[in-house]
Order: structure tokens, then sequence, then C-alpha cells
């Protein structure tokens, strides 16, 4: 069942069109991600899809619910971890979940087992009536996941989980996160840049310029690379890539000092190209296709080259709804 539908979805801003007619369909139950370069119209469409902006043309609709014309609806079935933390530092843990379940207009009678539940899951049963102020970074997202998950969203938007945690941090929260559609029902729509977690999506969408240029599960998003991806390091890159071209068919490159490019055989593609540049060679590896290599392949650009700024951060877009309303 789809529990969000995006149908020639387009969204100006003067003769900007930072969302050009995109289409897209997201799983009920699943982890979808939602991938792009800064500026690629990934915030934007989830801003729509939040009902904070109103799209120029298109479709989206959240949960059977119109997110343009029924945005009191969809605004009851989503969630929101924003990039920046919104807790209350001087709040206890718990206090700052019953904040929220009062805003949500939660049940007095379920708002007691809903907090504990919330805790439990996320591991800080201990520190529910600490401050928060005395919590680490990845103690704070991992509440504000549980926060997210108090009025029973039927969809959880996460925007950059992990961003500025540590290794063992992000790890932990990602465990919580993965959980989250079998232990809460609830959906999963997200943006990392992390190139490990977006392999834990059911299905990926890569936007770039506003266009949806690629979709599907990261395994078939892999099979756009059509190989091995071979990294070949010269005392001459220019002339070691003209050369190579004269005996391998395949499109090659330089990224980071390095020759790059992809072959369907790389074991049998690396000899011959020894062969051809050999004494030319510094260093020579191969590695299987990742996701960031199909990001690189699709836009030009890296995802881990990303930077946050105020028009890419939804915290940002409910401040601004916040002042217009």
């Amino acid at each position: 069942m789809k529990i969000i539908t995006v149908k020639n979805l387009v969204k100006t801003f003067g003769h900007i069109r930072a969302v050009d007619d995109i289409s897209f369909d997201v799983e009920e139950g699943s982890i979808f991600g939602f991938l792009g370069p800064n500026g690629a119209g990934k915030t934007t469409t989830i801003n729509i899809l939040c009902t904070l902006l109103a799209p120029t043309s298109g479709h989206a609709s959240l949960n059977g619910h119109d997110c343009n014309k029924e945005s009191a609806e969809v605004r009851k079935s989503i969630g929101i971890v924003f990039q920046d933390s919104s807790l209350d530092k001087d709040l206890t843990a718990r206090e700052n979940l019953l904040f929220h379940a009062y805003l949500y207009n939660v049940d007095k009678s379920e708002r007691k087992k809903r907090i504990g539940d919330a805790l439990s899951f996320v591991d800080l049963e201990d520190r529910a009536d600490d401050l928060v102020r005395k919590f680490s970074g990845g103690m704070k997202r991992r509440l504000e996941v549980a926060r997210g998950l108090i009025h029973r969203p039927k969809v959880l938007f996460l925007d950059e989980p992990t961003l500025g945690l540590d290794p063992q941090s992000r790890a932990n929260l990602w465990e919580f996160i993965t959980e989250l559609p079998r232990k809460h029902a609830v959906t999963i729509f997200m943006t990392t840049h992390y190139m490990e977690e977006a392999e834990a999506c059911d299905n990926i969408a890569v936007i770039d310029k506003g266009k949806i240029i690629a979709l599907g599960s990261p395994t078939d998003l892999k099979k756009i690379i059509g190989g091995d991806i071979i990294y070949i390091k010269t005392d001459d890159n220019k002339k070691a890539m003209s050369d190579i071209k004269k005996v391998i068919e395949a499109d090659v490159s330089e990224k980071d000092g390095e020759i790059y490019l992809s072959s369907l055989k790389g074991d049998l593609c690396i000899p011959v190209i020894i062969r051809e540049i050999g004494e030319r060679v510094i260093s020579v590896r191969m590695q299987r296709p990742t996701l960031n290599d199909v990001f690189l392949k699709l836009t030009g650009k890296e995802i881990r080259d990303e930077t946050a700024t105020p028009e890419d951060n939804i915290k940002e877009a409910v401040r601004s709804y916040r002042r217009r309303h």
C-alpha cells in the first residue's frame, strides 16, 4: 500500500524551478531515502509533503490526504526529526515528551504509557527525569526520535538524523531507526549523506536540479554503474587516460588525483590496462560499486560534499511557517 504519492509535482520560485515535474511513491512500512546535492530540490519537496509549502502544480498526498488541501490531517499523520536539535534543554526528557503529547492532543489516559514506551524503545528510561542539557548528542537524537513517535505518526521524516554524531552514537541510533517500521508501524522518509546508511533503505530517489534522475532499491541503483570500479594513480594521469581509452571501452575520468572507470569484469580489465600504461602506474585498486559511486555518476558530485544551508533545513522552514501564521 502506498503511504505517499507524488505526481507531476512542480514548485517554482519566480523563474527558478526548484522541483521540476517529479513523481514517486513510498510504500507503507518502508524506509525511503531521498538523496540529492545541496539545492537539488529535496527540502522543497519535503516541505510540500509536510504542508509547509504549497506546490505550483501537481499533486502530493500522504496517508490518503492531499498535502495542499488537507494540511491539518497530514500534520496529524507525520512526525519530524530536524537536522538541528529542537528539544527544550531546560526540561527533562520526560517533560519534553509530555509537552509534545499536549501539542498533539494525545489522550490523557494514553500519555503516561506512550511516554514510557517511547523512552524504553530508545533506551532512555534511566535518564527520563534528567535535564536534556546534560545529554550527549546521541542521547538527544534518540530522544528526538522518541518524541516524533509519541503521537503515533504514519510517516516519520528524518533530516540527516545522525549528522554530527560520533561513529558509535551513529551506529546505536541507526539500530533504533531500522527497527521503527516493524515495531511502530511507521514509514521512514529520510535524507542522509552517509551512504552506508542509505544502503539500509528499501528504496531511494536521487534528485538533482529539481528532477528525479534515479529511483529504485540500492541493489538496482548500483546496477547503473555497470560493473566493478577501478581506481588508478599514475605519474601522468592525463596521458594514461588517453592510453587507457585505446584499449578499454569505458568512460574514463579523474577524481581526487586518481583515474576512475567502471568495468563489468574489473579483474580481467586491470591486466590489460597495466600492460598498456605499466611503468607509469603508482597504484591500482578495485571495489564493487557503492551508492556513492552511483551518486557521483548520476550527479557529478559526491554526496559527502553537501553542506547544510538555511534553505536546505526543515527547521528553518518551520520557523518561517510560524512567522507567517
